[in-house]
């Protein structure tokens, strides 16, 4: 197969999966996340009020780095337990992702 095969067959498979992948992160988030954050990034639930949760739609709200990110999903932050027992790095990248498409 030559090479300008190859690339057109990886580029298809990796706008198949791409929705998918962030799909998932959608779904993670949503079981996961929202509760305290919103299903809309802006922390203005019942819980996301009582813990002060950041609103992801803002700049300020976004001041962090996808590590620290990554870090806090796993690890805890604050009032925010870990995740690690449930969500693998990769996952916890795919969640950063998702909640940077919060900023407005």
């Amino acid at each position: 197969m030559n090479w300008k095969l190859q690339a057109s067959v990886l580029s298809a498979a990796l706008l198949i999966a791409a929705p998918a992948a962030f799909g998932d992160a959608a779904e993670l988030y949503g079981k996961s996340c929202a509760s305290c954050h919103g299903k809309d990034g802006k922390g203005d639930s019942v819980m996301g009020k009582k813990s002060k949760a950041r609103d992801y739609t803002t700049a300020e709200g976004q001041k962090w780095t996808d590590e620290e990110g990554v870090k806090a999903i796993l690890e805890g932050k604050e009032k925010m337990k870990g995740y690690k027992e449930k969500v693998t790095e990769a996952e916890a990248k795919e969640l950063v992702a998702y909640i940077r498409k919060f900023k407005k």
